[in-house]
């Protein structure tokens, strides 16, 4: 998976515990076995035991299932198993929901409550412009480097899943901020060794985990008054969903997000049923009146 798929290492190690949870689950109740033994039916066994006893999400069966059909068709391919017991294995269908996003009035709220006159306050105002204006997963925003910054230009060069980069235009004001920060924050820090090219920074000089970047959002959202389940993908979301909304081509936006399948990209238009109705008037001949 790292050498020839590029995947990230949290990618792995979900995988790594999907399989450690089949082997626990072989040699608990089938201690003999063997993976060249291993059968569908043996498979079916495991997914009813884990739906039993984790009671995991949907979404979270079918990664899962994922993972064990990604492994013994590594088996196969290495000739160490003759047949795939997997090939009959069905996943669990997934229901796409709706994701969760903020207006744009909500958006100003958020800003609006941070604490500019403290150093945390300046990054955390960089940070969610950038998110914001570009679009960033949380991992490609703490991996985020100087030496990616072409504000001059309007651009950020990004790294996202499995080491893919795409050049992403940045806003003005995301783009002002991160210079304010870079200055007078940034700048008076302690950085600790192999940090010096890493953009946002904790206090103590190193990169920020996807966790306090979570927090800090929490906490901003509780300050905000704002009663929304927020995490930092909902800007992600919010960024999509206020281009497609005021008619950006959904090509341009499966750009700036990365998104290998234009599929992904998709939902985004059923969020808004004015967007759907006005590609209707637009385009479709005999609606709306039209001859």
């Amino acid at each position: 998976m790292q050498s020839e798929k590029n995947v990230s290492a949290h990618t792995v190690d979900a995988y790594v515990h999907d399989i450690s949870l089949f082997s626990t689950f072989c040699q608990n109740n089938f201690p003999s076995l063997s993976p060249e033994q291993t059968d569908t039916a043996h498979l079916r066994e495991f997914l009813k035991h884990i739906n039993k006893e984790f009671s995991f999400a949907v979404g979270t069966q079918a990664r899962i299932v994922s993972g064990i059909k990604a492994f013994f068709r590594f088996m196969l391919l290495e000739d160490l198993i003759k047949n795939d017991p997997t090939a009959l294995l069905e996943a669990p269908k997934i229901r796409r929901k709706l994701p969760v996003f903020l207006t744009v009035d909500e958006v100003i709220q958020l800003m609006d409550c941070i604490d500019h006159s403290k150093p945390e306050g300046v990054r955390n105002r960089a940070m969610i412009e950038t998110m914001y204006s570009c679009g960033l997963r949380v991992s490609e925003l703490v991996q985020l480097r100087i030496s990616q910054l072409y504000l001059d230009t309007g651009f950020i060069r990004v790294t996202g899943k499995g080491n893919k980069e795409r050049l992403v235009p940045i806003g003005s004001e995301a783009a002002k901020h991160i210079k304010l920060y870079l200055q007078y924050v940034r700048n008076t820090l302690p950085i600790k060794n192999g940090q010096e090219d890493i953009v946002f920074l904790n206090r103590r000089g190193s990169g920020l985990s996807r966790v306090m970047i979570f927090l800090i959002l929490k906490d901003l959202t509780a300050k905000a008054g704002i009663h929304k389940n927020i995490h930092p993908h909902v800007l992600r979301h919010s960024f999509a969903t206020h281009l497609v909304e005021a008619g950006a081509d959904l090509r341009a936006v499966q750009e700036m997000l990365g998104h290998k399948s234009i599929t992904t990209t998709e939902i985004y238009t059923h969020l808004d049923n004015n967007y759907l109705r006005q590609t209707l008037e637009k385009y479709h001949p005999r609606f709306a009146g039209k001859a």
